[in-house]
């Protein structure tokens, strides 16, 4: 069996064991989590397919635009993040597996990716991938860093419009303190002689 083979049969199996899990997951984190291993899954075997441009694209819009969706909601939502932060260990396994799973296909999908051609040789025969951001970083590069600057400013807006003052906050207002005198803070009461 070819190694692109077993890579494609690899990387399915794990696309088609987190889509299950991404469904019938009981968090919303690990739903998540699941959802990003399967598109990475994605991505990689559109790699294998020499479809680089696709699976770039997947990654930076599925991925990226997913999770920031998914941020925005959960802040929406108001959810009381206390009880998951108090959790944050029992989670951790299993986002530290799949970051290990993601991590490990991205290597062996781009470990062809590495490969320096020598000096003088000719660009069509360079990668795909290889010839987009040669493009991209030399005659788009203004339009690329208006669109990061344009999705930066969403983001803060998004977290902008889910900021709100919330009832059971105990923070404390140093003006406030700041200008609280002495008579305001302490009462001296008369109290009888016990004998």
């Amino acid at each position: 069996m070819a190694m692109t083979t077993a890579l494609f049969y690899i990387f399915s199996a794990v696309l088609l064991f987190a889509s299950f899990r991404v469904i019938t997951a009981r968090g919303t984190v690990h739903a998540a989590l699941f959802l990003v291993l399967a598109f990475f899954s994605a991505s990689c075997v559109w790699m294998l397919l020499h479809a680089e441009f696709l699976a770039i694209a997947l990654v930076l819009v599925y991925v990226g635009a997913v999770m920031v969706l998914f941020l925005f909601v959960v802040m929406m939502l108001d959810l009381n993040t206390e009880a998951m932060r108090h959790n944050f260990w029992a989670h951790f396994p299993i986002a530290a597996v799949v970051g290990v799973v993601i991590a490990l296909e991205m290597a062996l999908v781009l470990y062809q990716g590495f490969y320096v051609p020598q000096s003088g040789a000719p660009v069509q025969k360079l990668p795909n991938t290889q010839l987009l951001g040669i493009e991209i970083y030399t005659n788009y590069l203004y339009p690329l860093q208006l669109a990061a600057v344009l999705l930066l400013v969403a983001i803060i807006a998004s977290i902008a419009l889910t900021l709100r003052r919330r009832k059971d906050s105990r923070a404390i207002s140093v003006p406030e303190q700041l200008r609280a005198r002495k008579s305001e803070r302490m009462r001296i009461v008369q109290m009888p002689d016990r004998k």
